[in-house]
């Protein structure tokens, strides 16, 4: 069995202020290097200057467009015994220790499904309901973007306040869709304003109280203090700012390009963009486990955190990325781009990233995964080809510190 070389990372969900870790410099990976590019590469802590090329949304946009058929792993000759896997699965979701959890796993399309929890067992199963996800939906966003430039519709390069305010001049350094999805506009986490403006509804929903207006306000008055595409820091902000520039430049809202590009195609009839009176929506709980928490509003973030799931779709998404050929066809490209490395950061350039995953290297091969969190839940998604496994998990538990639930996702993708 393969194993990581490096500890999860959980990348500053919406809900929990997210990681203010800025590595100083990135590489961008050239477009000729394929989806195993980060294989043996080791991970290690960020902070080591580097030379940046002067046009970083070109490393993207060639990425997106130059993107090849992944190797696809034959699945062994007999069905592997899913007897290990259920017991793997049923410890992590006792380590887990929250109301609710499900952990949902692929290999070669057959699915073993785990849940149980601290609380009584729902009405409806575990496994049907749908669960928050947080910043995994920049997964999905990083997806939409990849189809929008696979269309010809977009190029990646645009400058966002250009498509944001009509008839302002893009300026020398222009902060790009590119820069955006990527984490190298120079935006802080989350714009100026924001604790004051969400203090109010600090434990409910803070996010509802920054809408679109503020956001894009805040990204059209903040003034960066390095060049675009020059340094790493992972932003709630850029992502929000993303889904509105999306929607400015194709004149079409963020949600309905979401579900009229990736989630219908897909067949994800079991995720939503916001919680309804359905029943069908996993109840949140605070740090301790027993404190409700209201459903998240995502407010002008939705397009970095408004994704809420059943885990059958999560692993519907997630088997489109290990098999783009068997979805529908003008797809195929934008999943096999996303899984192409475009940025190196950190101490030797170790940390990989595509346009929408976090990627760590195994001996079989890279483990694609990113995980997300809101006040009340938490998720983990990943998949890695080499196995031909994805696994997606979720529970109903505010993140704490030292929290077992990400460590005990990330150890059951990296020990398949």
């Amino acid at each position: 069995m393969s194993s990581p070389r490096n500890a999860p990372w959980p990348g500053g969900p919406p809900g929990d202020a997210p990681s203010a870790d800025e590595s100083p410099a990135v590489r961008h990976v050239p477009a000729v290097q394929g989806p195993e590019a980060s294989r043996g590469t080791p991970a290690g802590r960020p902070h080591a200057p580097h030379d940046v090329p002067s046009d970083e949304s070109r490393h993207v946009r060639a990425a997106l467009t130059t993107a090849r058929p992944a190797t696809r792993v034959p699945p062994p000759e007999s069905p592997p015994d899913d007897g290990p896997v259920l017991e793997r699965l049923a410890d992590a979701v006792t380590a887990s220790d929250a109301p609710h959890v499900v952990f949902a796993l692929s290999r070669y399309g057959q699915r073993s499904v785990v849940s149980g929890g601290t609380a009584p067992s729902p009405a409806l199963a575990r496994e049907d309901l749908r669960y928050e996800i947080g910043s995994a939906t920049k997964t999905f966003t990083g997806l939409l973007l990849a189809r929008l430039i696979d269309s010809g519709r977009l190029t990646g390069g645009e400058p966002a306040a250009a498509l944001l305010a009509e008839g302002r001049p893009a300026g020398v350094n222009p902060v790009t869709l590119a820069h955006l999805i990527t984490h190298t506009s120079g935006l802080p986490a989350l714009p100026a304003g924001f604790f004051l403006r969400g203090l109010p509804a600090w434990t409910t929903n803070p996010y509802a109280r920054f809408p679109r207006s503020r956001v894009v306000d805040a990204f059209l008055r903040h003034r960066p203090r390095h060049r675009p595409g020059t340094r790493w820091r992972y932003s709630n902000f850029g992502v929000a700012v993303l889904g509105h520039a999306l929607a400015a430049a194709t004149g079409t809202p963020w949600e309905d390009l979401l579900t009229d590009q990736i989630l219908r195609p897909l067949g994800l009839d079991g995720t939503t963009l916001c919680a309804d009176d359905s029943g069908l929506d996993a109840p949140g709980h605070g740090r301790d486990g027993v404190s409700p928490v209201p459903a998240f509003d995502a407010g002008g973030f939705r397009a970095a955190g408004a994704v809420r799931a059943t885990p059958h779709d999560l692993l519907t998404f997630l088997e489109a990325h290990l098999d783009p050929a068997c979805v529908a066809p003008h797809l195929a490209p934008a999943l096999r781009a996303v899984r192409r490395p475009v940025l190196r950061r950190g101490i030797g350039h170790r940390h990989v990233h595509t346009i929408a995953w976090f990627c760590h290297p195994t001996d079989g091969g890279p483990m694609y995964f990113h995980s997300g969190a809101t006040l009340g839940h938490q998720a983990f998604l990943g998949f890695r080809a080499d196995t031909g496994t994805a696994l997606a998990a979720v529970c109903t538990r505010r993140f704490r510190g030292h929290d077992p639930f990400l460590a005990a996702a990330y150890a059951v993708l990296a020990e398949e």
